[in-house]
């Protein structure tokens, strides 16, 4: 597994690689959104600016700080932000969490061909667990190129999944009225739009941190980082609104985008779940090529069996369940990840010397 890409990245595979890192099983099943943003009413329109602007300026710094460093894994940021005492902790639960999010893709995957499909859940996880093993194996450039590719499709289906949504049933006071009963996954929106955006970054470290080594100018970096972050902002909103509008019939539903799709017709439901596989795959992929590059130690003519052992470990786990995966682990790392923006936050305003002489020194 190469380390490196071969060219220079471009703000457009930035900011796609970015999109398809975060929009997993949760945010294109409708989920994550409903239960971080839909579930507090019209305030959640202000978490999800809160949550794009984080998205925007920690991408940016986890790029720049990787850029400085010419990153080879996140570990490097992460040491470099919070020290090695707590540097040491938050590498730990990053690590934990991308083994954790890469089961819980594998098992999304299966929940996918079991509700969807009909077909054994077994069918799904096992297609999932090799086409990622074989993206991986391919190095970053498998990883970015895989997501690049995915990306457009699914933020076009998605908003036209949710624009339709919205079309057919426009927000009423009833269904702002409905939100008010329902448990979201934080007390408020503040710390709902916080949380969203910790748990996301922690596992877009990951693939971020190396990519900002592989780029010839840092405007580069705050391009990319500005088009995914408006990218994921412009799909929470989409989707936000059309379950929003369809809270009555959503509102207690596994996958509410799939459940809205099938309104247009079965195809289109069947459709949706196709991307809906390739959106989990595009964070599984992530999630394993972060994992695995924490293994830097590891000789790389043994990394291919770390990949393979990794996989198939993620594959039994993902037996417990997607949606037990999903309830316990993400709010618990997203938590967690608030360590994570403080560090970043220190280091870029009292570390900026530093990063400045080492960005010189990588132009020259």
């Amino acid at each position: 597994m190469s380390e490196k890409t071969g060219e220079n990245l471009s703000s457009f595979k930035i900011a796609a690689t970015y999109i398809g890192t975060i929009v997993g099983a949760g945010f294109a099943s409708g989920q994550e959104v409903l239960q971080f943003f839909s579930a507090f009413g019209l305030n959640g329109i202000l978490g999800i600016s809160l949550s794009t602007l984080l998205f925007f300026v920690f991408g940016y710094m986890i790029l720049r700080i990787g850029y400085a460093l010419q990153a080879s894994a996140y570990v490097e940021v992460v040491r470099f932000s919070n020290g090695k005492v707590i540097g040491t902790i938050i590498d730990l639960i990053i690590t934990i969490f991308l083994f954790g999010a890469l089961a819980a893709m594998i098992a999304g995957a299966g929940a996918i061909f079991d509700e969807q499909f009909h077909l054994s859940p077994w069918w799904g996880t096992t297609l999932m667990a090799v086409i990622t093993l074989i993206t991986v194996i391919r190095g970053i450039d498998g990883v970015i190129n895989a997501i690049s590719i995915v990306v457009p499709v699914l933020l076009i289906a998605v908003l036209f999944i949710a624009i339709y949504g919205f079309y057919r049933s426009p927000i009423t006071a009833e269904d702002i009225q409905i939100t008010h009963s329902l448990v979201g996954a934080a007390p408020n929106w503040v710390v709902a739009a916080l949380n969203y955006a910790s748990f996301n970054l922690v596992i877009a470290v990951a693939i971020l941190a190396p990519m900002g080594a592989n780029v010839e100018k840092t405007k580069t970096l705050f391009w990319g980082s500005l088009m995914g972050a408006l990218g994921l902002g412009i799909g929470v909103v989409a989707i936000y609104f059309s379950i929003l509008s369809n809270i009555t019939e959503v509102g207690a539903v596994e996958v509410p985008m799939i459940y809205i799709a099938s309104l247009l017709s079965p195809f289109i439901q069947l459709l949706f779940a196709v991307v809906l596989f390739a959106a989990v795959f595009s964070t599984a992929v992530s999630n394993l090529y972060g994992f695995v590059s924490r293994m830097h130690f590891v000789a790389d003519q043994h990394q291919i069996w770390v990949i393979i052992g990794t996989t198939a470990a993620a594959f039994l786990v993902s037996q417990v369940g997607f949606s037990t995966l999903v309830k316990y682990l993400y709010p618990a790392v997203g938590y967690g990840g608030f360590l994570f923006f403080a560090g970043l936050l220190y280091a870029w305003f009292t570390k900026k010397d530093q990063l400045q002489n080492k960005t010189e020194a990588n132009k020259g």
